[in-house]
């Protein structure tokens, strides 16, 4: 099978080739010529024409091509799904989509700009879309490296504050957990006053019409709402302990993260994380 579509391909000429090539024609020859030939060219060369206006296989409203390729081939597998919106995102300068857009934008950019030859580009964008679609398949929840903020207190931890036989633990130990407490996620332990110093607004005005500006909440339970966002995040993306996540989300101990986080949440975080990786399993299947 052979398509055809428009030169200096970048990013849907680089992903729908390999689209084709990957779940739909393993043998598929594509070619891209000047804009204004591509119509007059797929005919005599019998290639489907996609990415350019008035031919089936293009834009569709806020869609790209490589999304009407999953629509018109029934391809449904979830990692594709994901890929879609950071292909649509970069194709069409909508960042927002994905926070992937912008980067798969830049590569492709510098891409074209460092091929002149179009096949010879379509052979390294494989490459690229071979990555994408691994990290999309396998690696969307693995981190490139841990906080170190969290690595450091982890280690603190783990070194003192479960310490080994029946030893009682020094008094520093216990004040070594409030100070750790107290600096856990710097952005989640701010002090109002400090705040509005740094604003150069009174305290007590910005106390008073917090709420207005904030969800309707006051500073503290604005505090614990993005407390309890990043424990969901960590619930989902990674393997630390109820008690780990406690402590990296500034709560005194894991019962009272627990009940906090069921009050606000409506269920446990053991369950919440369980539920999670089973949508996620069900997912893949």
């Amino acid at each position: 099978m052979n398509w055809i579509t428009r030169e200096r391909p970048k990013i849907d000429r680089l992903a729908c080739p390999w689209l084709i090539k990957r779940f739909i024609d393993r043998d598929a020859v594509i070619y891209f010529v000047p804009e204004g030939q591509v119509l007059s060219q797929a005919q005599p060369l019998n290639a489907i024409p996609f990415d350019v206006p008035g031919v089936e296989y293009t834009h569709y409203e806020d869609r790209c091509t490589f999304d009407y390729f999953l629509q018109k081939h029934s391809l449904t597998d979830p990692a594709l799904q994901a890929m879609a919106p950071i292909i649509r995102g970069a194709d069409t300068d909508d960042h927002a989509l994905a926070a992937q857009s912008a980067g798969l934008w830049a590569i492709s950019a510098g891409l074209a700009f460092n091929i002149a030859n179009d096949q010879q580009l379509l052979d390294q964008g494989l490459i690229i879309y071979d990555a994408l679609y691994s990290w999309a398949k396998h690696l969307q929840a693995v981190k490139h490296t841990q906080s170190p903020t969290e690595r450091l207190l982890l280690q603190v931890l783990h070194s003192y504050l479960q310490p080994t036989g029946k030893r009682k633990p020094p008094t520093w130990v216990h004040e070594l957990k409030e100070l750790i407490q107290d600096q856990i996620d710097t952005n989640l332990t701010l002090s109002l006053t400090e705040l509005s110093e740094s604003l150069d607004v009174n305290p007590a005005y910005v106390s008073r019409t917090f709420a207005r500006y904030f969800d309707d909440l006051s500073f503290g339970e604005y505090i614990r709402k993005l407390r309890i966002e990043k424990a969901l995040q960590l619930l989902e993306t990674t393997a630390y302990s109820l008690s780990e996540i406690a402590y990296l989300t500034g709560f005194s101990d894991q019962s009272h993260f627990t009940r906090i986080f069921k009050k606000l949440i409506g269920q446990n975080p053991s369950d919440y994380r369980k539920s999670r990786l089973k949508s996620k399993a069900d997912t893949k299947s």
